[in-house]
C-alpha cells in the first residue's frame, strides 16, 4: 500500500493494479502516456503552453515524446521547446530494478532561453559522453564562469524539486519502497542529499572529500591555481568543489557512487555542512 499521505495504488483503466513500469508499458498508448505525463512539473507545462491532456501547444505542436516500449521495464520522457529542436528542455529516464525499486537513471531540466555551452562535446566536436571521451576546456571554463555546474549545457529551470515530488508519489503508487540513483557529479550527490537520499556506496568518499577540502587537507592543498578549475577558495562552495573534482583532483575517479531514498523518509544527511550558500541550478 502507498505510504505517502493522500496517495492511492495505481490502477489501470480496467481496475487492475499496476506495480511496475513493465505493467504500465503493456497498456495502450493513450493510457500509458497519460500516466507518464503525470511526471511533468506543472510549471514546465505552463512555460511551454502545453495542454496536460494532449501534451500539445495551442498551435497543436507536440513537444513531448514518451518512449516506453511494451516488454521493457523503462520509460524515457523527452520535452523540447520546439518540435525541431535537438536539445531537450526536460529529460527523465526511469527503470525498474530486479528488486522492485525505481531507478532514476537520469534527469535534465534546462532553460531553453539560456546561453548554451558545448560541454557535451570534446574539442574536436565529438560527443564526449559526460567527459569520458575527452573534455572541451574552453567551453567548460565559460560554463563555470557563467555559474553552471559540470555537465550543464544550459542553466536549469529550478524544477527538480517539483519533478522529484511527482516521481516519489509515482513510485509510491506502484507499491515500491525505494528510489535508487547514481549521481553524475559531486554537486548531484549533494543535491540528492537535500531531497532525503542516503548512500548505498560512496558515503566514505563524500565524507573524505569534505575532510580533505578543509584547511591543511590534501584536496585543499591541490587548489593551487594550476588550472582555472583548481583555484584557492573553490573548496567553500558545492560548485567550486564539483568543478575541481571534475578536473580530476581526487586520487580516485568519481565513480560507483550509488544513492537511495526510502519513500517518505528523509535520511537527513549533509556531507558538506560548512558550505557557503550559492544559487542552485
Amino acid at each position: 500500500m502507498p505510504k505517502l499521505p493522500g496517495n492511492s495504488p495505481m490502477l489501470g483503466r480496467h481496475g487492475h493494479a499496476l506495480t511496475s513500469l513493465a505493467a504500465i508499458n503493456r497498456l495502450d498508448t493513450p493510457e500509458k502516456e497519460a500516466i507518464y505525463a503525470g511526471l511533468l512539473p506543472g510549471r514546465l507545462l505552463q512555460l511551454l503552453q502545453l495542454d496536460p491532456g494532449t501534451l500539445c501547444t495551442p498551435a497543436e505542436e507536440r513537444l513531448v515524446e514518451i518512449i516506453a516500449p511494451d516488454g521493457l521495464s523503462f520509460a524515457r520522457i523527452e520535452v523540447r521547446a520546439r518540435p525541431e529542436d535537438t536539445d531537450v528542455v526536460f529529460f527523465a529516464e526511469l527503470s525498474d530494478t530486479q528488486f522492485h525499486q525505481m531507478e532514476l537513471a537520469f534527469c535534465i531540466i534546462c532553460d531553453p532561453s539560456a546561453p548554451r555551452f558545448a560541454v557535451d562535446v570534446n574539442e574536436a566536436g565529438a560527443v564526449n559522453y559526460f567527459s569520458s571521451n575527452g573534455r572541451n576546456l574552453p567551453e567548460e571554463l565559460r560554463a563555470m564562469q557563467a555559474g553552471l555546474f559540470p555537465h550543464q549545457t544550459r542553466r536549469g529551470l529550478r524544477m527538480f524539486g517539483e519533478f522529484f515530488a511527482l516521481a516519489e508519489r509515482f513510485t509510491d503508487r506502484l507499491g515500491m519502497e525505494m528510489i535508487v540513483a547514481e549521481p553524475l557529479s559531486y554537486d548531484n550527490a549533494i543535491r540528492y542529499e537535500r531531497y532525503g537520499f542516503d548512500y548505498l556506496t560512496g558515503k566514505r568518499l563524500m565524507l573524505e572529500i569534505d575532510r580533505e577540502f578543509q584547511p591543511g587537507g590534501r584536496l585543499h592543498r591541490r587548489l593551487d591555481g594550476s588550472s582555472p578549475f583548481r583555484m584557492p577558495g573553490m573548496e567553500l562552495t558545492v560548485r567550486g568543489r564539483s568543478w575541481a573534482i571534475h578536473d580530476g583532483i581526487l586520487d580516485e575517479p568519481w565513480d560507483e557512487i550509488r544513492i537511495y531514498k526510502m519513500i517518505g523518509v528523509d535520511a537527513g544527511l549533509n556531507t558538506f555542512p560548512g558550505r557557503q550558500s550559492e544559487e542552485h541550478h
